[in-house]
């Protein structure tokens, strides 16, 4: 058993990959950690595959690197596969655009090891813009995996769905295998399909299971962000496909008492919300793209409570 696990899952990263594994290959105070990292390549069609050979001769000899082929598309497969393949002790994820500082794996094993009810640790992620976006976009920050909560640990706060992302999060193996269901509702994104949050729906069964979840911003790492992303398009689908699953995740950790009562304040919080802004706006929705990116989150939570019923339905 190793101490350490970094798991990578990638879909086309082969432009990607490298910038992520040289990051890795220039980690400090690691000479007491046993770590590997495995590279999950969820159905590319470029050369992924090749990229992770070539890497594979240039890490250390104490240190392997291991490519696994996983078929089924969606991100949540991927780290399935990753779980289920690691050796180690503690599982990093890592998105394939995510570079972390060269004292990542430091940071985050350390923290792991003075935190043992933690079940799962997320980092501190600034975002490393192609192009730098107008101070307005502040408020889009969170659904683009930036994390930046300050220089202090702290506990999330997982009933509130203030939760980190797996762009960057730390679990322990055995947490995980004891947490989670036979299958996941929520299996990210996939095709034309915009909805994901399954990293939310991973760590409430976390926290469901009794476990804390950590912010710990000494695990620093940049999120790349391409400029197609801060586009019009992209991110109105974003606001909408974020909101949707909103209600199925509100309900993880409910008692069935509370599924009802939060079925109409999901309902009727959104339709308040959506009136207000639309009345603070009025007809700057078409011209601003934060406001409009906004108003579409709102539809998509005031339309959740219909789609988790959809998702459950067709997971039975």
């Amino acid at each position: 058993m190793l101490d350490f696990t970094v798991a990578i899952p990638t879909y086309n990263g082969a432009n990607r990959l490298p910038l992520v594994l040289e990051k890795l290959r220039s980690q400090v105070n690691i000479e007491n950690i046993s770590w590997e990292v495995i590279i999950v390549d969820n159905n590319s069609s470029d050369n992924t595959s090749k990229i992770v050979q070539d890497y594979q001769s240039r890490f250390s000899e104490f240190v392997s690197i291991r490519y696994l082929f996983e078929p089924q598309q969606g991100a949540a497969f991927a780290r399935l596969k990753a779980i289920k393949e690691a050796k180690g002790t503690y599982i990093a994820f890592l998105d394939d655009d995510v570079l972390p500082e060269k004292n990542w794996i430091y940071a985050a094993y350390s923290f792991c090891q003075a935190h043992p009810q933690a079940g799962a640790v997320g980092g501190q992620i600034h975002g490393d813009f192609e192009v730098e976006p107008p101070p307005e976009y502040k408020r889009v920050y969170p659904f683009l995996s930036i994390r930046e909560h300050g220089s202090k640990p702290r506990l999330f706060e997982p009933n509130k769905l203030n939760l980190p992302t797996t762009a960057s999060l730390v679990v322990s193996k055995k947490v995980w295998n004891e947490s989670f269901p036979d299958h996941l509702t929520l299996s990210g994104r996939v095709g034309s399909s915009m909805v994901a949050s399954e990293d939310y729906e991973l760590l409430l069964y976390i926290h469901k299971n009794g476990w804390e979840i950590w912010y710990n911003p000494n695990m620093e790492s940049y999120h790349k962000i391409p400029a197609h992303r801060l586009e019009r398009g992209y991110l109105l689908s974003l606001g909408r496909s974020c909101g949707l699953p909103t209600y199925f995740l509100l309900t993880i950790n409910a008692r069935s008492w509370e599924k009802p009562i939060l079925f109409f304040r999901t309902l009727l919080g959104n339709s308040l919300r959506i009136i207000l802004h639309l009345i603070k706006y009025r007809g700057r929705i078409r011209t601003d793209l934060i406001p409009a990116f906004e108003l579409e989150f709102f539809f998509g939570s005031l339309l959740s409570p219909f789609y988790g019923f959809y998702k459950l339905r067709k997971n039975k």
